[in-house]
């Protein structure tokens, strides 16, 4: 969700509300915002999984490894195994403060994003057993992300965990019950049968739903745990969605803060609209920009049920996407169409391009095609790229945050990435740093500030 995501997503959401360039994605209203650098350790363009480590556990990594520092390389399955090399996450410091934790995504759960916050491998592509050894691994010993889930201290604690990827939980002896595919699985487990029986057996109210009917039909005043799968693979994108099978991202939501917010301990969610992502991929810049509204209608749900005297809310980005906004189109142009200037062929070319990705066209000799002769409106519809790529390549530019609630005025600037992590932990009073409730009065540049109390005050303690 780059810069230019959110300008291009805005400009949409107003064409849709007749307000056009002056209308607000709901976080733009937060008070605070900052500027985030996502470069790696070893990349200056960052990946899903290595930024997910920087903001989730407070380590920079090498770009394609989940929840391991610098030492492991890529599909480094030894380096992978040594405990010292472990990074531990938000989710795992609020569970070890006795506070609840869940995620929801419209990815695979064992996507990178979500994988960041429970699973320690060398590669994010071993989202199940049969990924490690087509790469010459033995998954008995490097367990893979989706036995990490439902196995790992971290995973099993989850009180909510939603999105898609059934496939990756399920053997290759049973069929998944919407799409007529064979789970991934090698080893035979069935890791959604082993998560309900591993809740049964602990006598806790859990639920295991796969479609929107069951999802809105439960009584999250009586689940203790809920595991949400709904797609075999990634969730459909909200504007191909049925609606009979894949919630919304703002309803999962919802689902979700029901349940958590019953710990009076406080807790911690991670939302995820990991479909953004996975249209600039395509170069389909209106499911992009769909899937970013999706994701302001997600953060609308958040504002609505918490209290901002007690709730942090940050959104922000793990990476952008080489998408521009360019040609001096006019005021109130719609923003998936053409600029009003023609280039130096003549002919016309979109607002919105991007730098790569597999919406490049091969040109008739001494022509390049006219896009306003192409189904423009389709969803499916890529924007032109300079150069060829079957996946869109991400950008390095520094994304933003927003951030409302207790406070939120520790994002005012530029930070790096991994900045962030240590600053929900010391808001929220977790983990093995400095926290806010560490107690006693700190001088900090020649300014007392009185700690372990739940407000700011002025006044010394």
């Amino acid at each position: 969700m780059s810069i230019s995501t959110v300008t291009a997503a805005r400009i949409l959401k107003g064409q849709y509300s007749g307000l056009w360039e002056k209308e607000e994605l709901v976080w733009e209203t937060f008070p605070y915002s900052a500027i985030i650098k996502t470069y790696t350790t070893d990349s200056q363009v960052a990946d899903s999984a290595a930024s997910a480590n920087a903001y989730l556990s407070g380590v920079k990594s090498n770009k394609g490894t989940l929840g391991v520092d610098v030492n492991v390389d890529l599909g480094n399955c030894s380096a992978q195994l040594d405990d010292a090399f472990h990074l531990s996450s938000l989710a795992s410091w609020f569970q070890d403060a006795g506070r609840s934790t869940g995620f929801v995504t419209t990815t695979r759960v064992t996507h990178a994003t979500p994988a960041a916050l429970y699973a320690h491998v060398a590669d994010r592509e071993w989202e199940d057993d049969q990924e490690v050894r087509r790469d010459g691994e033995d998954p008995d010993r490097c367990d893979d992300i989706a036995e990490q889930l439902i196995l790992s201290d971290t995973g099993k604690r989850f009180k909510v965990v939603m999105g898609g990827g059934r496939r990756n939980l399920l053997p290759k002896a049973v069929t998944d019950v919407v799409e007529n595919k064979k789970g991934y699985r090698n080893d035979g487990k069935n890791l959604i049968d082993m998560w309900q029986r591993q809740k049964a057996s602990s006598g806790s109210r859990a639920a295991y739903v796969w479609n929107r009917q069951d999802l809105l039909g439960l009584d999250t005043s009586n689940t203790d745990y809920l595991l949400g799968l709904f797609g075999y693979s990634h969730m459909d994108y909200s504007i191909e969605r049925d609606n009979t099978q894949d919630p919304s991202l703002p309803e999962m939501t919802k689902a979700a803060l029901e349940i958590l917010q019953r710990d009076a301990g406080g807790y911690f969610l991670l939302v995820e609209g990991g479909l953004i992502d996975l249209g600039h991929h395509g170069n389909k810049g209106k499911k992009a920009l769909t899937e970013t509204l999706e994701m302001d209608e997600a953060v609308k749900v958040v504002l609505s049920m918490v209290n901002l005297q007690e709730t942090l809310v940050v959104v922000t980005a793990d990476h952008g996407h080489s998408l521009s906004i360019n040609g001096y189109p006019s005021r109130h142009t719609d923003i998936l169409g053409v600029a009003e200037v023609s280039g130096e062929d003549y002919l016309p070319y979109s607002t919105l391009l991007y730098g790569n990705g597999p919406g490049y066209r091969t040109h008739i000799p001494g022509h390049r095609p006219d896009p306003s002769r192409q189904d423009m409106a389709g969803v499916n519809y890529r924007q032109d790229a300079a150069v060829p790529l079957r996946s869109a390549a991400h950008s390095g530019d520094d994304v933003g945050l927003w951030a409302t609630g207790p406070h939120a005025h520790l994002f005012t600037g530029v930070y790096e990435q991994n900045y962030i992590a240590h600053a929900l932990a010391y808001a929220a009073c977790v983990g093995h740093g400095r926290t806010f409730c560490g107690g006693g009065v700190r001088r900090n540049r020649g300014v007392e500030t009185c700690r372990g109390q739940r407000r700011w005050h002025r006044q010394r303690c």
